[in-house]
């Protein structure tokens, strides 16, 4: 912001500066030629006035060489005088055989000599370089022409000039920019702080971490009503989630202790129940299992909320090794075989107890959805970025795949089925609608992501996508101490 604030008072200034400098240069350049050619005017005139007099009280000779003399010094040019016969009276300079027989035949000069009354003035060019020609006419009264002053005045002198003026007009320009430069640097500083104060705030309130108000007191007034708008916006934000996170919490915890109690209570009915009646007191305890399940996973997904714990290294392999041993028995009850391909994929990013809980959500799912007889495949996966595979064979990413052989779901289902809650039609009794959606979030924490796909064998494929703590050299992604979360490239079809 302090860049472009800067560049646009710069460039307000040079266009300033530039409709106020090209005219007023032009105009003295103008003004200088003017002033060039009235002076040679002025003293061609005189010469001519004292030539004639000089003519004719007879004392032509000696004085008019020096007025010529003298008016060629005051314009810093030359004058030659010639008579009514082209011939040379007088001159500032010693004129050439030459250069005297050509003389009459001068433009100004044959005019003059014709009886012209008028002054020759124009430009011409002498020994290469460009000279203004004034030639004025030497009369004796009104009608007789006695001869003529030629007057010429190198230009160079007025170019000069006119030179300098434009350079003092870039250094004038310049200084004026320089000095619009330091001032508005200090001023874009002083009404960017409060900007990039804000700025550095709301990254911090979007990435969950508790900031200090923002200072009102810097700044234009309207950042200064912005950033006390924010400020109340944060501190209203902060006190909504604290409020949310509260009461999940607080209403889980104080929801197991009656579910508990409730559950023990249907239990202790079952000896007095009669037989039409079981049905529906077993299905009241599945229900009221559901609904701890439920309160878990409530309370879960608010401990991850509140913490927000740093992504640390995960050994996945042995992660996945521990939970096929524990949930094994389990699928071998139900008639289920449960496989697992895990080679050596180093470890992963995860914050503390994410696999495990990803891992048990998900076979939980595939149990409940698998029929008796099929299988539930654990595989985990490299992913090394093309670019990088020739460089360097460690992977940068892990996938971790589980896969059933159940019924599956429509895309617009898959799409849906990361929502709290949802549940698809039809889907087995025990859900509670949070398991994939505790997946997604703790996969997010991770610096991951989940999503789910069709199998090909017809069930479901559930992949989640972690970081690998083993980064490739040469990269600016997170490492096994680092805080830069990498974003997770897109998930397979």
């Amino acid at each position: 912001m302090t860049r472009r604030l800067l560049a646009s008072y710069l460039c307000l200034t040079a266009l300033v500066l530039l409709c106020l400098e090209i005219p007023l240069g032009f105009r003295y350049a103008a003004d200088e030629r003017d002033r060039a050619a009235d002076a040679a005017r002025d003293e061609a005139e005189s010469a001519a006035a004292y030539t004639a007099l000089s003519l004719a009280t007879g004392r032509a000779g000696l004085d008019l060489t020096e007025r010529a003399v003298h008016c060629a010094e005051r314009v810093g040019g030359k004058v030659v005088i010639v008579d009514g016969s082209g011939g040379v009276l007088a001159a500032s300079h010693p004129v050439s055989r030459r250069a005297a027989r050509a003389l009459p035949a001068r433009p100004g000069i044959a005019a003059a000599l014709k009886g012209s009354a008028a002054m020759d003035v124009r430009t011409a060019v002498f020994g290469g370089a460009e000279h203004l020609s004034v030639t004025a006419p030497v009369v004796r009264g009104a009608e007789e022409a006695r001869g003529a002053v030629w007057l010429i005045v190198p230009t160079q002198t007025a170019r000069d000039r006119i030179g300098r003026a434009w350079l003092l007009l870039g250094a004038g320009g310049l200084g004026v920019l320089t000095a619009v430069s330091v001032i508005g640097l200090g001023l874009a500083r002083w009404a960017g702080r409060p900007i990039r104060e804000l700025e550095r705030a709301t990254h911090a309130l979007a990435d969950g971490d508790a900031t200090a108000p923002v200072p009102v007191t810097k700044g234009p007034p309207e950042v200064r009503r912005l950033a006390a708008a924010f400020n109340r916006t944060a501190a209203r934000l902060a006190h909504l989630l604290a409020s949310q996170h509260a009461f999940a919490g607080e209403a889980s915890h104080q929801l197991k202790t009656p579910l508990a109690a409730l559950r023990l209570r249907l239990e202790n009915l079952e000896p007095d129940v009669c037989g039409p009646g079981r049905g529906s007191l077993a299905a009241a305890v599945t229900e009221t299992d559901r609904l701890a399940r439920m309160v878990e996973g409530l309370l879960a997904m608010a401990r991850l909320e509140e913490d927000a714990a740093t992504p640390g290294p995960v050994d996945v392999g042995a992660v996945c090794v521990e939970r096929h041993r524990t949930w094994l028995p389990l699928f071998e009850r139900e008639g289920v075989a449960l496989v697992l391909f895990a080679g050596s994929v180093g470890p992963v990013l995860a914050v503390p107890g994410a696999v495990e809980q990803i891992l048990d959500n998900l076979l939980s799912n595939a149990l409940r959805a698998s029929p008796s007889g099929s299988t539930v495949t654990i595989e985990l996966r490299l992913l090394v970025p093309a670019k990088r595979a020739l460089r360097d064979a460690r992977p940068c990413w892990v996938d971790l795949h589980v896969t059933d052989e159940g019924p599956g779901m429509t895309p617009e289902q898959r799409q849906r089925a990361f929502d709290r809650f949802w549940r698809a039609p039809g889907a087995p009794k025990g859900g509670t609608g949070l398991g994939l959606s505790l997946v997604q979030r703790l996969s997010v924490a991770s610096g991951g992501a989940a999503s789910l796909h069709a199998a090909a064998t017809g069930g479901l494929d559930a992949v989640v996508r972690l970081p690998s703590a083993e980064l490739p050299t040469g990269t600016n992604a997170i490492g096994r101490q680092g805080t830069r979360r990498r974003e997770a490239p897109p998930l397979p079809a």
